[in-house]
């Protein structure tokens, strides 16, 4: 009876080391970094192309990729991507 009582009282020692540890390396382990919201993208009135809102050319309701596209102007037509 004295050798199952002792069988018992190791595994209960190991499993609450275990646990103990366990928990350690859980709490050690860092954040991941909250995601970034979505940026506004707009659309290059001369060439078509996507862009964030921040890194556009703006000119009135019109953005551009560059200043070069800004000086050329929207392109007329249906713009092909």
């Amino acid at each position: 009876m004295s050798k199952y009582l002792l069988v018992t009282l190791v595994l209960l020692i190991a499993v609450t080391v275990w646990r103990h540890k366990h928990r350690k390396t859980v709490a050690r382990r860092p954040r991941p970094a909250s995601p970034r919201p979505a940026a506004a993208m707009v659309r290059c009135a001369h060439c078509g192309v996507h862009l964030p809102q921040t890194d556009a050319v703006p000119a009135g309701q019109q953005h551009y990729c560059s200043p070069a596209h800004r000086q050329l102007g929207p392109r007329p037509g249906p713009q092909s991507v």
